[in-house]
């Protein structure tokens, strides 16, 4: 049985929409995958990074791979991109985070679901709720719920992408 899945994307180094645009078609070709639907894009802020404004959406999916395989895969494709990492940080070429894994909780060393900050971050909580309002983020609450509470950080809704 497939899980439903919602990875967060984010560049602010190169060309951003064309690589998220890549991304997503890569999100897509992905094994024992489908059902790829993307957000809108938003130009938001650095949050605790360096660099120029990123460009963020998010992805929601069905998958049959393990949460773990899915982070490979992620970490895969941002290599693709380029993605490195100087320091803690640093402007990236692209950014993949794991966001929810249906209700999943999961935390161990290599990988914490849901996102750790995921509710404190606007540049998620406003592309996750275009998909799903009422998504629950597991001891959390709503999307919704959780997108009202977030004040002051700057963003601004762009377009959407369909692969």
């Amino acid at each position: 049985m497939s899980e439903r899945v919602h990875v967060g994307l984010g560049s602010n180094l190169g060309d951003a929409g064309a690589t998220l645009d890549s991304a997503i078609r890569q999100l897509a070709a992905l094994s024992d995958t489908h059902g790829v639907q993307a957000s809108p894009r938003y130009l938001t802020q650095p949050m605790d990074a360096d660099g120029s404004d990123f460009l963020n959406a998010v992805v929601q999916l069905h998958t049959r791979l393990s949460p773990h395989e899915l982070l490979r895969a992620l970490q895969a494709i941002e290599s693709t991109h380029g993605r490195e990492r100087p320091y803690r940080h640093a402007p990236r070429t692209l950014d993949l985070d794991l966001l929810l894994y249906g209700e999943l909780v999961v935390q161990d060393a290599t990988l914490t679901v849901p996102h750790p900050r995921l509710h404190e971050r606007a540049f998620v909580l406003a592309p996750l709720a275009d998909l799903c309002p009422d998504a629950v983020v597991p001891g959390l609450g709503t999307v919704r719920s959780l997108l009202a509470g977030i004040e002051g950080q700057r963003i601004q809704r762009l377009d959407s992408f369909a692969p």
